[in-house]
């Protein structure tokens, strides 16, 4: 299945200010792989990932999917492979109303109203907002709203899924939701991401940014508990492995 595949080579990226986001990465992602980016504000993250399905072309490098370069001429064919669920909801959604964003890409590709309906409905339920089906896109929470985002992308049935901090703004029960989507999700995954609780339950190599470049790539498990790489690179390992703050503070005064 090497549509499912991406590599990156050598990329660059440099935005108009002056601020250099991407120093040369390249890595390789293959089929099954389900892969956390991970990094401080201003690794490069949001940027690399904007790259993996062409909103930002490069500048330097090259980015592959499967054995299809990305380049304007394969753009539709790549954004058809590579589902990409951005960091902030409103840039995803557009339409007056929720079933309307959802079936956007479906109705695109031309498909039948029965399939385009059957997989409205689906990816829906998936993420737990059937109910909101005829709700104004507009008026959802911001939980609500990434949850449709979500969606909008599951509807398309992508081999590639690509993700900007998804357990963003979301309570405890629709984040543990996002997280069972995920783990069920069979394809390729890649997620940017802050939550590293999310990333070890999710992803089982983590990769780790820092200045644009990659400073460690590895088994997610390796790479979320050591410390002094995680401290290096501004992160802190997840909440899990910190313990008790009470129980650690009572432990220093006896």
């Amino acid at each position: 299945m090497s549509h499912h595949i991406v590599e990156v080579a050598d990329l660059h990226h440099t935005y108009p200010d002056g601020t250099v986001a991407l120093r040369g990465l390249s890595f390789r992602i293959v089929h099954g792989e389900a892969v956390a980016v991970v990094g401080a504000n201003g690794a490069g993250k949001s940027t690399l990932l904007l790259h993996l399905n062409g909103c930002l072309a490069p500048m330097a490098g090259t980015v592959r999917i499967g054995d299809t370069p990305l380049t304007r001429k394969t753009l539709p064919h790549v954004r058809r492979t590579v589902g990409m669920v951005f960091q902030d909801p409103d840039d995803q959604l557009f339409m007056p109303l929720v079933y309307d964003d959802v079936a956007f890409g479906p109705l695109n590709l031309g498909l039948p109203r029965a399939d385009v309906e059957r997989r409205v409905m689906s990816a829906l339920a998936t993420v737990g907002a059937a109910h909101l089906r005829d709700r104004p896109s507009h008026r959802l929470s911001v939980g609500e709203k990434r949850a449709v985002a979500i969606a909008t992308v599951l509807a398309m049935s992508p081999s590639i899924l690509v993700m900007d901090e998804p357990t963003s703004s979301l309570d405890p029960r629709t984040r543990r939701q996002v997280i069972q989507l995920l783990a069920g999700f069979a394809h390729t995954k890649i997620i940017a991401t802050h939550d590293l609780d999310m990333a070890l339950d999710v992803c089982s190599r983590a990769m780790v940014l820092e200045a644009g470049r990659v400073v460690a790539d590895g088994p997610a498990g390796q790479i979320l508990t050591d410390e002094a790489l995680l401290q290096s690179s501004h992160l802190e390992r997840p909440l899990r492995l910190q313990g008790c703050p009470v129980c650690s503070a009572a432990r220093q005064t006896r």
